[in-house]
């Protein structure tokens, strides 16, 4: 693909998708708990979080209502990243096991960490709309 049809591609983005492999998941707290093992952060799935974030406005997705949690998942190198369009088929993946930008907030991740607090409607506190460049992410074969 060309950059320009990268760029159009990448245009079409709507949500993140996330499949981190979590080092500690007591790096989390879910409505006050402290989550040792994870069992109560929702969309874990075996050793994986898989959260898809709606990129307009920081939304998770089917997240419960009236749970909150704050995130500070330690993933180094062990996850995986999709764009996904209106139709959550996968447009782009991450072009490296770095956890991308727009995936931190309110401190740094230095590509290392998820960082940021849900609220109990599901928003992520103090989302900004992260830029999407076509070095960071590569388009999926169509």
């Amino acid at each position: 693909m060309t950059m320009k049809q990268d760029l159009a591609v990448l245009a079409k983005a709507e949500y993140i998708e996330v499949s981190a492999e979590v080092r500690y998941w007591e790096d989390a707290t879910v409505n006050g708990q402290e989550d040792t093992d994870g069992a109560l952060i929702p969309f874990k799935v075996g050793a994986v979080w898989t959260p898809v974030i709606r990129i307009a406005d920081g939304v998770v997705m089917n997240w419960p209502q009236g749970t909150e949690a704050s995130i500070h998942y330690k993933v180094c190198d062990a996850g995986e990243y999709w764009l996904l369009d209106a139709d959550k088929k996968h447009i782009a993946k991450a072009s490296g096991y770095y956890v991308p930008d727009g995936l931190c907030h309110g401190d740094k991740g230095y590509g290392d960490y998820i960082i940021f607090k849900v609220g109990a409607d599901g928003k992520i506190e103090g989302w900004k709309r992260p830029d999407i460049d076509a070095e960071s992410w590569a388009a999926c074969a169509a």
